[in-house]
C-alpha cells in the first residue's frame, strides 16, 4: 500500500545549495498538496523567517531546521555525516540562541575551508600536481563566484562548468572522500552536545544508508556506506540524537525497514524528506512521513 506524504522533511534552498527560493519552495510545497515541510539548508539559518513568513500566508505548517555537517577522522572513516536539526519558529527570534547556533555552524564552513580544499586539490590535481587532472590551477574565485556557502556539489560544478570536467567517476576521484586531497567539512560532534540537549531541539541523523543505495544515484554521492554509519551511530546516540531518517529517496525498502527496526531498538523517532535540491533531479515530495509520523514528530519537540 502507497504511503500517503503530508509532511517532507528535509529540503534545500539558494541560501545554501537548491535552486528555489525559501518563497519558491515554500510555494511549489503547497501546490503539491503537503501540509508541513521542513528548510533544512546546509549549516546556515538564513532564509528561515521568510519561510516561515511564506507558511504562514499560503497556510502551510513550516518547519525551521538545518542540516549540520559533523566531521569525523577516523582509522576507518574520515568525512562528513549530517544531522538534521529542527526547531520552533520561536528561536527565529531569539537573538542570542541564533548568535549561538550561527558561530557554532561557522565553525564548519566558510572561506578558509573552501581556501585549504582548492591548495589540496592543486597539490594533488593540479597541472603539476602528483595526478594532473585539471587544465590549470583551481582559485577561489572558481568557487566563491558559485556559492559563498560553498559544498561539495559547488565544487562539483566548478569542474564541471570551469575545467570541462564531466565524468562522474573522475569527479568523485577528485572530491570523493576517499581521495587525497579530501577534507571533511563541518564542526565536531562535541560542538553540537550542548544544542542536542537544548529544550525544543530535535536532531535527527540524516540519511544513514544513503551510501549503501545500489547502482548510481544522485542520493548515493560520496556518502560512506551503512557499516560505517553503525560504527558511529553509538557516538550520535550518546551526544543525544532524537531521531533518524528512516525514508529517504535513497534508501531502499528494504534499508527502510532495517532503519525502522534500529530506530524502535534504540528509541528513536522516525523521520523523512525528499532531499529536495531542485524540481528535477533532486524533486520535492519523493519522501516523507504520513500523518501519524508527523504528529508523533511534532509531539517530541513542538
Amino acid at each position: 500500500m502507497n504511503r500517503k506524504i503530508i509532511a517532507d522533511l528535509h529540503n534545500h534552498t539558494t541560501e545554501s545549495d537548491g535552486e528555489f527560493t525559501p518563497e519558491e519552495l515554500i510555494k511549489n510545497a503547497k501546490s503539491m498538496g503537503l501540509k508541513a515541510i521542513a528548510v533544512t539548508d546546509h549549516d546556515t539559518l538564513k532564509g528561515l523567517k521568510t519561510a516561515v513568513q511564506a507558511g504562514e500566508q499560503l497556510g502551510m505548517d513550516v518547519i525551521p531546521g538545518v542540516e549540520i555537517s559533523i566531521c569525523f577522522k577516523k582509522s576507518f572513516f574520515t568525512g562528513t555525516l549530517h544531522l538534521l536539526g529542527y526547531f520552533s519558529s520561536d528561536r527565529l527570534y531569539d537573538t542570542n540562541w541564533m548568535t549561538r547556533m550561527d558561530q557554532m555552524l561557522a565553525r564548519g564552513r566558510g572561506e578558509a575551508l573552501v581556501r585549504a580544499r582548492i591548495g589540496e586539490i592543486n597539490q594533488y590535481f593540479g597541472p603539476g600536481g602528483k595526478t594532473p587532472l585539471l587544465s590549470r590551477p583551481m582559485e577561489f574565485d572558481d568557487i566563491e563566484r558559485l556559492s559563498r556557502n560553498a559544498t561539495r556539489r559547488h565544487f562539483a560544478l566548478a569542474l564541471t562548468e570551469n575545467f570541462g570536467i564531466t565524468d562522474r567517476e573522475t569527479i568523485t576521484r577528485i572530491l570523493g572522500n576517499e581521495s587525497p586531497a579530501y577534507l571533511p567539512s563541518g564542526i565536531k560532534l562535541a560542538d553540537v552536545r550542548g544544542i542536542l540537549r537544548e529544550k525544543g531541539m530535535f536532531c535527527a541523523l540524516a540519511h544513514p544508508a544513503a551510501g549503501s543505495f545500489p547502482g548510481p544515484g544522485h542520493y548515493k554521492e560520496v556518502l560512506p556506506p551503512l557499516n560505517i554509519v553503525l560504527q558511529i551511530l553509538p557516538e550520535f546516540i550518546e551526544a543525544g540524537i532524537h531521531g533518524l531518517e528512516v525514508y529517504y529517496p535513497g534508501h531502499t525498502k528494504a534499508q527502510q525497514e532495517d532503519l525502522k527496526v534500529l530506530a524502535e531498538k534504540h528509541g528513536l523517532i522516525i523521520t523523512g524528506g525528499s532531499d529536495c535540491h531542485d524540481g528535477t533531479d533532486r524533486p520535492m515530495g519523493t519522501e516523507g512521513l504520513t500523518e501519524s509520523e508527523y504528529t508523533i514528530f511534532k509531539a517530541a519537540f513542538l
